[in-house]
């Protein structure tokens, strides 16, 4: 599935011996956060990891999920600090929207996190909900991915 876009990169799927390389461009993987190496390397144990790379290794990793209602679900969605603003997020999102297979597909993000609300935006996702307290004093906010970007939309997929 790796695709290769305009901006010179590719973005496929990891896999399991690829989490260490992801561990390094993960700004909380990489100041030490045991937990967050730890699902890092089980989302790439469990194959849900795409992954943004070009010649000089990884740039930026999403995670797609279907544990949120049984929909698609954007779990996490990384870019590194030196790839941010050359497409790497919105081509990892096109990409996730590409391998989602149910109806409806979703994110969250804290409303702190002004970057990734701009990028949600940016792409046509649109706000559906708030969530207060999972971060004390910073809501969830959630998105919903346009139905007609996903290849389920006319009800096919799994």
């Amino acid at each position: 599935m790796d695709v290769e876009n305009r901006n010179g990169f590719q973005v496929g799927r990891a896999d399991t011996s690829d989490w260490t390389a992801l561990t390094k461009i993960d700004p909380v993987a990489a100041a030490g956060d045991n937990a967050r190496r730890d699902s890092i390397r089980r989302w790439c144990d469990h194959g849900v990891v795409l992954m943004a790379q070009d010649a000089s290794g990884p740039l930026g990793y999403s995670v797609l999920e279907y544990n949120f209602f049984e929909q698609g679900f954007v779990t996490m969605l990384v870019v590194a600090p030196s790839a941010r603003r050359r497409g790497v997020g919105a081509n990892l999102l096109t990409a996730i929207e590409a391998a989602c297979t149910t109806a409806k597909l979703f994110t969250s993000t804290n409303v702190s996190n002004h970057p990734m609300q701009h990028l949600l935006q940016r792409v046509g996702w649109r706000p559906v909900g708030l969530l207060h307290g999972l971060d004390e004093g910073d809501p969830e906010l959630f998105y919903l991915c346009p139905s007609t970007r996903l290849r389920d939309a006319a009800g096919t997929g799994g």
